[in-house]
């Protein structure tokens, strides 16, 4: 079981980061708050990770989660947009351990599949199933905050696996994964 807190999770970004912010009670959640941190105005990539850094700074001292989750960068065609976005997933998550906040991180599709059970759903798919599970009606121009109340579902939904790290276990598969876990198991 799960125990109570509050999860933040992030979906970086350089001209667009999200943010979601869940309460876990036992096995309920609950939507605390969501948004978008808006940097294409800023002009200089610098200015950009300062006000990523303050904000998430900001979002930690106002609603003092207990963990954050963020999203892995992946991979895209243009080699200096992963290079800036790694910069700002690095600098959200250097305002938390600045603030002693556990971080985990997970890919897109671990993401995607833990929140639709389909890896390769879409930011819509995404924010319909989140509405559900959250009993809360989001808006729809906000899908890069809906991300990343996702990658804090996910969180949840993992508990105390680490996402990209492995548990520390050497076996492999689900059998592992239930004999490790027992208290996971209904």
């Amino acid at each position: 079981m799960n125990q109570d807190k509050i999860i933040l999770g992030v979906d970086p970004g350089t001209r667009v980061m999200g943010y979601g912010i869940i309460s876990v009670q036992g096995s309920t959640l609950t939507l605390i708050q969501y948004g978008v941190i808006k940097l294409d105005k800023y002009t200089s990539h610098e200015i950009k990770l300062k006000k990523i850094f303050e904000r998430i700074t900001q979002l930690i001292a106002e609603y003092l989660p207990d963990e954050m989750a963020i999203e892995a960068p992946f991979y895209g065609v243009n080699v200096q947009s992963m290079l800036k976005l790694g910069r700002a997933q690095g600098v959200a998550i250097a305002a938390a351990l600045n603030r002693e906040v556990p971080i985990v991180e997970y890919l897109p599709k671990k993401v995607k599949q833990s929140v639709t059970g389909n890896g390769n759903a879409t930011k819509e798919q995404v924010a319909y199933m989140l509405e559900h599970l959250l009993k809360t009606k989001l808006e729809t121009q906000f899908l890069d905050a809906t991300d990343a109340l996702g990658v804090a579902v996910c969180h949840y939904m993992h508990g105390k696996t680490k996402a990209l790290t492995g548990n520390g276990s050497k076996k492999k598969g689900w059998s592992a994964f239930v004999s490790e876990n027992p208290d996971r198991m209904k």
